[in-house]
């Protein structure tokens, strides 16, 4: 049992030494991960060669698609930052609208409160 590795390990591993098979270099959002160090790294600790490749790709590829699913890229921010901002306008013409109906409202109310006692 001496060569077998818990999962909390390898990720310390993988994000301690941010790393690529053959050197290709896989970037994602936040990190770039080389999987030929890592596996080589796996390897190293008595991981078998078969096993140390398909971890790593294993967790290139969990680290993809967590990072394309849950970071939001520059773009994400500036759409919603814009699209915020229109539906702040729209409700700031709504709060406009809605202040001059009220005066109007109360002017109404005043003149006819005044009608009954002039």
């Amino acid at each position: 049992r001496g060569n077998r590795h818990t999962w909390p390990n390898v990720l310390v591993s993988a994000i301690l030494f941010v790393p690529s098979c053959a050197h290709r270099e896989f970037k994602m959002s936040a990190i770039n991960f080389d999987t030929l160090k890592f596996a080589e790294r796996l390897k190293a600790a008595g991981v078998p060669e078969a096993q140390a490749k398909a971890e790593a790709e294993a967790l290139r590829d969990a680290f993809s698609e967590a990072l394309d699913t849950t970071l939001a890229t520059r773009a994400d921010i500036l759409t919603i930052k814009s699209e915020l901002k229109a539906d702040i306008s729209a409700l700031d013409a709504k709060v406009d609208k809605l202040s001059w109906m009220m005066g109007i409202l109360i002017a109404l109310a005043v003149a006819n409160f005044a009608k009954q006692f002039f």
